[in-house]
C-alpha cells in the first residue's frame, strides 16, 4: 500500500471536476430539507449509507478486476434512476480519467466516459492501490463533495463542518470494508440502496436556470 498515493487519490484538489458538484446537496436545500449542521449530519449519513456504499463497492469492484469495467458500467446505469445523475456521475468519471491518465498508465477497457466509481477503480487499479483502499476514497468523497458545498450554500462554518466530517470518519471505513468484502460479486449482487429524493431533486436541479453547482 502507499498512502500517498491514496491521499492523491481522495484529495479534492484533484482536477477532477469535483468541485462542480454538490451531491444532492444543492436541491435539498433549496427544498428546505437541510438548513443547519444537523440536517448536513443527516443528510451525509443518509449519502453514505446509501450513495456511498454503491459508490464504494463499485470502485472496489473496479479496482479488483480491470475486465469488469463495462458490466460495472452497465450496473451503475441500473442503479440511477436519474438520468440527470447519470450525466453527472459520467462527467466526473471523464474528468477523472483525464487526471488520471496524466499520472498513470489506464487500462484501455475503462473506456471514454465511464461512470465516476468505474473510473476511480481503474485509477486506483493503475496506481497499485487495493479495492478496500479505493473503497476508502470512494465512501470519503461522496460525503466530503456535499460537506464542501454546504459551507457555500448555507454560509456554515467549515470548523463545524470538518469535526462533522471527523465524526463520520469510523462510518467511511465500515462503509468502506463492507464495499471491499464485496468487490468480486456478480453485479446484480452488489449493493444496490436508493436514495428517491436524490433522484427527484436532480431532475428538478436540472431545470433550473440559475444554480451554484452541476449537480
Amino acid at each position: 500500500m502507499s498512502l500517498a498515493t491514496l491521499l492523491l487519490l481522495a484529495d479534492g484538489r484533484l482536477p477532477s471536476g469535483g468541485h462542480a458538484h454538490s451531491g444532492g446537496l444543492e436541491a435539498q436545500v433549496a427544498a428546505g430539507r437541510v438548513k443547519e449542521i444537523s440536517g448536513l449530519d443527516g443528510f451525509l449519513r443518509g449519502k453514505l449509507a446509501t450513495g456511498g456504499l454503491v459508490s464504494a463497492a463499485f470502485a472496489a469492484a473496479a479496482c479488483a478486476d480491470v475486465t469488469r469495467f463495462s458490466e460495472l458500467d452497465l450496473g451503475l446505469d441500473a442503479r440511477t434512476p436519474s438520468p440527470g445523475l447519470r450525466r453527472a456521475s459520467r462527467a466526473q468519471g471523464r474528468a477523472l480519467l483525464r487526471a488520471g491518465r496524466a499520472m498513470w498508465t489506464l487500462p484501455a477497457a475503462v473506456g471514454r466516459e465511464p461512470h465516476q466509481p468505474v473510473a476511480l477503480g481503474a485509477l486506483a487499479a493503475a496506481a497499485g492501490l487495493s479495492p478496500v483502499e479505493v473503497a476508502v476514497a470512494a465512501a470519503h468523497g461522496s460525503i466530503t463533495g456535499p460537506a464542501s458545498a454546504a459551507v457555500r450554500l448555507l454560509g456554515l462554518d467549515p470548523y463545524a463542518v470538518h469535526a462533522l466530517l471527523a465524526r463520520l470518519a469510523p462510518e467511511c471505513d465500515r462503509v468502506a470494508a463492507v464495499a471491499a468484502e464485496r468487490s468480486g460479486d456478480p453485479v446484480d449482487e452488489l449493493p444496490a440502496a436508493g436514495a428517491p429524493l436524490l433522484d427527484i431533486g436532480a431532475e428538478h436541479h436540472a431545470t433550473w436556470e440559475v444554480r451554484l453547482f452541476a449537480s
